[in-house]
């Protein structure tokens, strides 16, 4: 009976979250800019058969400093669309201002080519990058087969929800963003589905999924708020680096909230964190439940502030240094060429830095009393333990 209730649930969700993701994404993408993204020219693959030409210019930028400009003229096959198997002409372009360590095209190289204007490029196809979502795409192979063979069921239920969840970032909270409606909301609704599908996919519906859900969305809103509030207190503008300028003018007539970019990113890098630590305590105190003689909410309670010290650490550590190794080479510049500290802990990017990986620890540090009591009002019946 639990196994048939446990496959009703798997199957309805993973119904849900396909229909879900299909047609908000047809809803959010059915205007004239995504329109004319999907007409936009996009690039070729190919695979460089023969290298033509290669020359060098020199010229001064400010009459001392010499920059040295290339460019490699070669032959390409066409791997992909309609004009695949044909032969063209294409040149790479970089200098040693720009491109200091770029790399030279090789005969046998996989690359993306662009069509340009051939009066002004020499060639009609030009370089845009080498193509290495072919690695990237071993890489995930490896990954998900690793799963399968420490995982095996489990794997499989982790490689649904880890597409799902991508899925809905990537299909539907990121168009939503575009199709201009409100941040603050679809990134709080996004980090909902991410948590009840993951947990409803890995684990089923019970005890545990309820405690665990209710334990990561507390955790979540509590990074949230804290977010919310520091980002007045702080002054925050939003505008964070070039990139956030860009986003300015991406969609004509839109204005981004730059402020609930920052907001998202916060909720969104904290989720997988805090839910770890909400399923890592919602099943060891169900466990605690299990062999306890005389089971109550105080025991339960007090078991889950032991387990959460110990997961507190390190948790606390792999959410404050994914967010540094995500930008150490933007740490690094700043500290380069920042002799005062002082401005340095007071530039926005770094702030914002800071405050992410700070409210996304205190989001898992409120996660572990939080899923503590909920865990002990859930797990213990009210008269004793249930025989």
């Amino acid at each position: 009976m639990h196994k048939w209730r446990d496959r009703c649930v798997y199957f309805a969700t993973v119904l849900v979250s396909v229909l879900l993701i299909f047609f908000l994404n047809r809803a959010l993408t059915d205007n004239h800019w995504f329109q004319e993204m999907r007409d936009a020219e996009k690039p070729i693959r190919a695979k460089v058969t023969s290298i033509l030409n290669k020359s060098e210019d020199n010229y001064s930028m400010d009459g001392e400093n010499t920059v040295e400009e290339f460019e490699i003229t070669f032959q390409a096959r066409i791997l992909s669309g309609e004009r695949k198997g044909e032969t063209v002409t294409a040149n790479q372009l970089f200098d040693s201002y720009t491109s200091t360590d770029a790399k030279v095209v090789e005969s046998g190289d996989k690359v993306l080519l662009y069509p340009v204007d051939a009066e002004i490029y020499n060639a009609s196809w030009t370089f845009g990058d080498y193509i290495r979502s072919d690695g990237i795409l071993f890489l995930c192979l490896l990954f998900f087969g690793l799963i399968l063979l420490f995982g095996r069921m489990k794997g499989v239920h982790t490689i649904v929800s880890l597409s799902f969840t991508a899925l809905s970032v990537f299909l539907v909270f990121v168009p939503s963003i575009l199709a201009g409606y409100n941040i603050y909301l679809t990134s709080i609704l996004t980090c909902v589905f991410i948590i009840v599908m993951t947990l409803l996919i890995i684990n089923g519906w019970n005890k545990k999924s309820l405690v665990a859900s209710v334990g990561c969305v507390s955790g979540v809103l509590v990074a949230g708020i804290l977010s919310f509030v520091m980002d007045r207190v702080l002054s925050l503008s939003g505008v964070v680096d070039e990139t956030s300028v860009y986003l300015q003018y991406v969609v004509e007539g839109l204005t981004i909230d730059l402020r609930a970019i920052i907001f998202a990113g916060i909720i969104l890098g904290a989720v997988g964190a805090v839910m770890d630590v909400a399923m890592s305590l919602a099943s060891s105190l169900l466990e605690v439940y299990g062999v306890s003689e005389t089971p109550t909410v105080k025991s339960i309670v007090k078991s889950g502030f032991t387990i959460g010290r110990d997961i507190m650490g390190t948790m606390a550590n792999t959410l404050i240094l994914a967010y540094i190794g995500s930008s150490l080479s933007v740490v690094i510049l700043l500290i380069a060429y920042n002799s005062s500290m002082l401005a340095l802990f007071n530039k926005e990017m770094i702030v914002v830095e800071l405050l992410q990986a700070l409210a996304g620890s205190i989001g898992i540090l409120g996660t572990i009393p939080l899923t503590s009591l909920i865990a002990a009002l859930v797990y213990v019946p009210r008269k004793g333990k249930e025989k």
